[in-house]
């Protein structure tokens, strides 16, 4: 919420308190005989009003954590989500098939390594037209292909520091948000184990917006969308090209290794322990 919207609601709720604190003073000098029953009702208005305003602020505060002004000239944290946020195991995916060696190298290339696979991120044609890709590019695996790619989101698995990652940023200040490439077929199944996503100020996967890293299009719109400098942002990714788009657009970049690194490299840029 932008900061003139929050100081229009602070207004018309300091408005409305007012209101109900002096209408019991106009209706104590009514007469008549419904008078005092009218002098009641208003009190009892005058009493709850603040009270719900009050507890009204305690929920939200509750419900969207605490937040500090950051300290740093950072103010936004991005981050990707495959292998940053949650882990994207491929390779152990495909070995729990137990294909032999050379078999299991084939599929490896005409799925995981497949520019199908990146383009099927990018969204826009149905599920069955990029599993075709890959059946036509291995017709003598098709069963396998088809096997493979039909439980595909289970490849992707939950790491346990990401929502407590988010939190401590939003104590500090920061604002968080998703800029990652993801499947269409595969964000719905996986969203339940996202639960870092209830603590986002905001996200863009590809395959909502038609577009991928590392092109640029995406990154411009994730900061047109919320509003974001370039300058007062850092962006976590593990792909080194993405993290270049990122740097040519003027937003700080670091490169996912694993998390210690990560966490230890935005300290230090950020300035918060």
């Amino acid at each position: 919420m932008k900061d003139k919207t929050k100081r229009i609601l602070a207004l018309l709720g300091a408005i409305v308190i007012l209101i109900s604190a002096l209408l019991p003073m106009i209706f104590a000098f009514r007469k008549g005989e419904n008078s005092r029953g009218e002098f009641m009702a208003v009190l009892a208005v005058a009493i709850f009003v603040p009270i719900f305003a009050f507890l009204c602020m305690m929920v939200y505060k509750t419900l969207r954590g605490d937040r500090r002004e950051p300290h740093s000239r950072i103010k936004n944290v991005i981050f990707d989500v495959g292998n940053v946020l949650m882990l994207f195991d491929w390779p152990g995916y495909l070995k729990s098939f137990g294909f032999p060696e050379e078999k299991y190298e084939r599929l490896a290339d005409v799925i995981f390594r497949s520019d199908t696979w990146n383009q099927r991120d990018k969204g826009g044609r149905p599920e069955e037209e990029y599993v075709q890709e890959m059946v036509d590019a291995c017709p003598e695996y098709e069963e396998d292909i088809r096997e493979i790619m039909r439980r595909s989101y289970e490849c992707i698995h939950p790491v346990e520091y990401s929502a407590s990652w988010f939190q401590f940023l939003r104590t500090q200040g920061y604002r968080t948000y998703i800029l990652s490439n993801y499947c269409a077929y595969m964000l719905p199944k996986n969203r339940k184990d996202m639960d870092f996503l209830q603590w986002a100020d905001g996200e863009v996967f590809s395959c909502e917006v038609n577009l991928i890293k590392p092109g640029e299009e995406i990154y411009e719109l994730l900061l047109s969308r919320y509003h974001l400098k370039p300058e007062e942002c850092v962006f976590i990714d593990d792909r080194e090209e993405n993290c270049a788009t990122a740097e040519a657009l003027g937003i700080r970049a670091i490169r996912f290794k694993n998390f210690p690194q990560a966490a230890k490299e935005l300290e230090k840029l950020l300035s918060v322990k």
